[in-house]
């Protein structure tokens, strides 16, 4: 944490900022009011050990001008003069604790794992608040898949490793919930979890975005930000889409990743930042960095550990236990109770190419729990172009190949199993002749 000591005696100064720095965390001091006001505006902090007494200055006073700064600091009071009522009014004003004087290095680190819990506690709070503001259906992160099986396995391993990741698919198959799912598993779980946009942005409000600015720098720029890589401190950066990443904000990404160091745009002064980068992308970067749209050497940087998740067409054998999960997550928040999928429903699910992936699934699956009138999902309930995704019906006796026959009893059993192990029990086979099946017969 950044850690700001504001005592007009020197010696307290040195003493907080030894045991300060002796728990792992950066520190800056400030001798009055006027220096910690500048620094809390300018530099962000996440705790500031304030003293009560600071000559003129009241301390109760200049604790409520800190807390207004961004980020919001916990303000720690430390003060000879303590007695119950100075600390309940400076608790009642916002203080994060009070630590009276003499006080002994136990006691500073003791309040600063505190507050670090706290701070972790309120990333936590966060996410879980995003997760359900989301609308989306809880993470399935298992699979009968030996494509997708493999890719999760390589993601669990990186995960309790520092390297980075880059993670590659089509839109819509799961990139950033995994990429939230490693950094979970990682060592850094506790700190936070900042995401970026690549495409969103503007070159310049991307750079600022990442990286923070000076005040004036630019156009606009009427105060001073300090970017995700701040944010991101300690914990796990991901870069959604960095593909989209124009060329120019490249080499700084680069030097974040070599050095862990960077600048704020407008501003000279180097910043260290202690970041994990995951990265992911809908696009080919090796062929990118090939054609000179992207930085080689940064592609290089980036892919220590690639993890390549398949399209939902080509998971099969996971198709029906992710519909039923996000058919029961649907079904309950829109107060309806047990509901189930038809036959032709089923069906038109198994042949559909599913262009828009997991999303598209989620989407439809959503928009058909609203439409059914009753508690089974018709293929009315469905957009257009399901209905025409239904197969032809087949049965024993028909005009139709052997091979035709069997492929179609193969998808069906597929669509209603829950995995492929379920599927090959069925039919009698194991999976591993299934999987080649599949393959043969064009089902994946």
């Amino acid at each position: 944490m950044r850690v700001l000591i504001v005592d007009d005696e020197p010696s307290i100064r040195k003493t907080t900022r030894i045991a300060v720095e002796s728990s792992g965390h950066s520190a800056s001091e400030a001798p009055n009011a006027a220096k910690a006001l500048k620094a809390a505006e300018e530099e962000g902090f996440d705790a500031i050990f304030l003293d009560l007494k600071l000559g003129a200055d009241d301390g109760l006073e200049v604790l409520g001008r800190l807390i207004k700064a961004r980020p919001s600091p916990a303000v720690i009071l430390f003060t000879a003069y303590a007695n119950i009522a100075t600390a309940v009014e400076a608790m009642r004003r916002g203080a994060f604790d009070f630590i009276p004087k003499p006080f002994t290095p136990d006691q500073i680190r003791a309040v600063l794992a505190k507050v670090a819990k706290a701070h972790a506690l309120e990333r936590r709070v966060e996410a879980l608040e995003s997760d359900l503001a989301s609308g989306a259906p809880p993470v399935d992160l298992e699979s009968g898949e030996p494509l997708m099986s493999r890719a999760l396995q390589t993601a669990f391993k990186a995960a309790e490793t520092p390297a980075n990741v880059l993670i590659l698919g089509k839109s819509g198959t799961g990139k950033s919930v995994l990429a939230r799912e490693i950094h979970r598993r990682s060592a850094r779980s506790a700190e936070a979890f900042v995401t970026v946009n690549c495409p969103s942005l503007s070159r310049e409000l991307l750079e600022s975005e990442l990286f923070g600015h000076a005040r004036g720098s630019f156009t606009g720029a009427v105060a001073e930000t300090f970017g995700k890589v701040a944010a991101a401190d300690g914990g796990t950066l991901y870069l959604d889409e960095i593909g989209e990443m124009p060329l120019e904000i490249q080499p700084k990404l680069l030097r974040l990743l070599q050095e862990r160091e960077y600048e704020r745009v407008g501003e000279a002064r180097t910043r260290r930042a202690n970041v994990r980068v995951i990265a992911a992308t809908n696009r080919d970067l090796a062929a990118e960095a090939k054609a000179g749209r992207f930085r080689e050497d940064l592609f290089y940087r980036l892919n220590v550990i690639a993890v390549t998740l398949p399209s939902l067409r080509d998971r099969p054998a996971d198709l029906a236990r992710l519909a039923e999960g996000a058919l029961r997550y649907f079904a309950s928040r829109a107060g309806k109770g047990r509901m189930v999928f038809s036959r032709a429903v089923a069906d038109a699910f198994a042949t559909y190419p599913w262009p828009g992936n997991l999303r598209e699934l989620s989407n439809v699956i959503e928009r058909a729990v609203i439409l059914a009138p009753g508690d089974a999902i018709e293929l009315a309930d469905l957009p257009e172009g399901f209905s025409s995704a239904s197969p032809p019906t087949f049965a024993v006796g028909s005009r139709v190949t052997l091979d035709e026959l069997e492929a179609e009893h193969i998808r069906r059993v597929l669509a209603s199993s829950r995995n492929l192990e379920e599927a090959a029990h069925t039919l009698g086979i194991d999976p591993a002749t299934l999987y080649r099946k599949r393959v043969k017969l064009g089902l994946h």
